[in-house]
């Protein structure tokens, strides 16, 4: 395997400046976190200069070693800040993911009401930098995907594949989770209507698994990616299974796909788009697809409440993991389809909780792997960054902050 290792925003975190803004916003954020905490199941420890402070109600458990660096980055820059905080060990929890699944079932609780009106004027905004234009998306995916295919693969299954698994009888282990994520697969295939020459689309290559089942099944494939370090690979792996005759992998933005298609799948590719292209991706779709064809979308969702809220704003995730990244709600997903496209919705299968277990099994091989991790070239500010990265998406599965549907459509005739 190829092993592609791209910029690192992550290397060299400068400290807080310390001037007037910073120092009066480590003061409201040293108020607000400890009122905050206060109210919630956790326990915190701040090590003050003074000597140890307790907070909280009992439960999952934090330590604060740096309280003026943890206090002047949750000032500065809020849930950036937090995140930041925890990359440089400015704070430690023994169990991350309960801590985190405490603040996200409270996230709209933790600032009073009062300032939760001056959100709009604290929020940080995302750079236009990571707009998805054509340009835009070639970098927010490199950034992410073309980290090192060798990292990948010491922390996912034998089939590559980077989205939720679908477990059976909740048999979340680490040796069930190939199988998983061939049942996920496996269900996404079917409700495209996948099968003997069936000419299909893949919107999203990932390392070329789902495109290999296809070909198995008897389709013809044609998958798009922009990841430079997936193609490869996907193309390796689509040899090696005998299936090159029937897949074709290629560097191309959806945008600019065309043809035509008896069913298109897409694997957690639409939360790359941008929110202000989501309706640009569903017209494609709609455009390629034959009338009847059908489009089974894997994506990962919010209420759509907190989507309209926080859409545009720039966090820690946006910062460090996926720039450009934006999720939709599913009654979003519904009525963009529904007023500017022929898709209609004729299915939706949620399992949040599988992408939570799904997660944690990435952590825990993460985790365990870190000298191999370290060989790679990567250091300890991104090890920390990958473990809070994978932590803060398992506990938002968790606490149901957000979700994972698969959402099935049929082209109107």
């Amino acid at each position: 395997m190829s092993t592609i290792v791209a910029t690192d925003p992550w290397s060299a975190l400068a400290a807080p400046p310390s001037n007037l803004r910073t120092r009066v916003g480590a003061r409201v954020s040293r108020r607000l976190f400890r009122a905050a905490v206060q109210q919630r199941d956790v326990s915190v420890e701040l090590h003050e200069a003074d000597g140890v402070v307790r907070l909280g109600r009992g439960g999952p458990s934090a330590t604060v070693v740096r309280p003026d660096e943890f206090f002047a980055r949750l000032g500065r820059d809020g849930l950036i800040g937090f995140g930041e905080a925890y990359m440089t060990g400015a704070w430690e929890s023994d169990d991350l993911v309960a801590f985190l699944s405490v603040l996200a079932r409270d996230m709209a609780a933790l600032i009073p009401p009062r300032l939760q009106r001056l959100r709009a004027l604290a929020v940080r905004r995302i750079p236009r930098r990571h707009r998805n234009t054509r340009e835009g998306s070639r970098q927010n995916i490199a950034h992410h995907y073309d980290l090192s295919n060798d990292l990948f693969a010491l922390f996912l299954d034998p089939t590559l594949t980077y989205s939720a698994g679908l477990f059976e009888a909740e048999a979340f282990t680490r040796g069930s989770l190939r199988g998983a994520q061939e049942r996920k697969i496996d269900r996404l295939l079917d409700e495209a209507g996948v099968g003997p020459s069936t000419r299909l689309l893949e919107i999203g290559t990932g390392w070329g698994e789902l495109a290999i089942r296809a070909a198995q099944r008897g389709a013809y494939v044609r998958t798009v990616t922009l990841s430079e370090a997936q193609k490869v690979l996907a193309d390796e792996r689509i040899v090696a299974a005998g299936v090159e005759d029937r897949v074709t992998v290629e560097l191309c933005d959806y945008r600019d796909v065309n043809g035509t298609y008896d069913a298109v799948v897409s694997v957690e590719m639409i939360e790359a788009v941008g929110w202000q292209f989501w309706p640009t991706y569903f017209k494609k779709i709609d455009d390629l697809l034959v009338p009847g064809g059908r489009a089974a979308i894997q994506a990962i969702t919010m209420p759509h409440d907190r989507m309209l809220a926080s859409r545009g704003t720039h966090t820690w995730i946006t910062k460090y993991i996926f720039p450009g990244g934006a999720l939709p709600s599913v009654q979003t997903v519904e009525e963009i389809t529904r007023r500017r496209t022929r898709l209609r919705m004729v299915g939706r299968f949620d399992f949040g909780l599988h992408y939570a277990a799904t997660l944690r099994l990435w952590d825990e091989a993460f985790v365990a792997a870190s000298d191999e991790v370290a060989r790679l070239g990567f250091d300890g500010t991104f090890q920390r960054m990958w473990h809070f990265y994978l932590a803060y998406c398992e506990a938002g599965f968790a606490a149901g902050y957000i979700d994972v549907n698969q959402l099935t459509f049929v082209r109107e005739v």
